[in-house]
């Protein structure tokens, strides 16, 4: 059976989706960052659905660069670590929170810390101003057991909804922005080591899907090869 993998994202197609994300949302501050966590930090869905307000804010308010997710939100049950330095994704975050705390979502009394917000707070909320309801499921795992995990059902769909509206149809789904980070970074000359340790992957192996070489790219390989015999 062939696995369909989700398509991965062309810098034109980054910007016109978020473009349009922009125009169209009804919730743009909320829904440029989920889409941008996922591009720049290659988040999973689930994760951005379960991650706290603390785990991306000090509590002096400030961004923190390098974010740990916790081992009980990570599918893996794996802690790791992601980056918040894209200047686009900081600035998204700290548009989303102003806009949060504008509208009561998990504020706090006191403004002077964590930006006014509830630090044990889900980062992304819904429109009513809760968290995205979590689903439990099974898979199985590699020792062949059964195991259950949480996952973001409605926010997932959600986000497809939203490559959809940018005419993003077959092939795209709300995995496209974290099929995008692996392949950029590899694209980059970055090393399938350091994309496993940022996708949070205990395998190499788990890492080959994520793998996505062009034709133009593989033809310069083998003229490259060849000039040098």
């Amino acid at each position: 059976m062939t696995i369909q993998r989700a398509k991965i994202l062309t810098p034109a197609k980054i910007r016109h989706l978020l473009r349009v994300t922009e125009s169209t949302s009804r919730h743009p501050e909320r829904d440029a960052l989920v889409l941008l966590l996922s591009l720049t930090c290659g988040m999973r869905i689930t994760e951005i659905a379960r991650i706290e307000v603390a785990d991306v804010l000090t509590a002096s308010g400030a961004v923190r660069s390098e974010a740990g997710l916790r081992a009980a939100i990570t599918k893996g049950c794996r802690p790791r670590s992601i980056y918040l330095t894209n200047e686009k994704a900081v600035a998204a975050l700290s548009r989303y929170l102003a806009w949060r705390y504008e509208r009561g979502h998990g504020a706090a009394l006191d403004r002077a810390h964590y930006r006014g917000m509830m630090p044990e707070t889900r980062l992304i909320l819904t429109h009513k101003g809760g968290p995205y309801e979590l689903t439990t499921k099974r898979r199985i795992g590699q020792d062949g057991l059964p195991v259950e995990y949480l996952a973001a059902d409605s926010l997932q769909a959600y986000v497809t909804g939203l490559y959809r509206a940018a005419g993003l149809l077959t092939g795209y789904s709300s995995h496209s922005g974290r099929r995008t980070f692996a392949s950029r970074l590899l694209a980059q000359g970055h090393s399938i080591e350091t994309v496993q340790m940022l996708l949070g992957h205990a395998e190499l192996d788990h890492v080959a899907p994520y793998l996505e070489v062009s034709k133009a790219a593989m033809a310069a390989a083998i003229a490259e090869l060849a000039a040098s015999l």
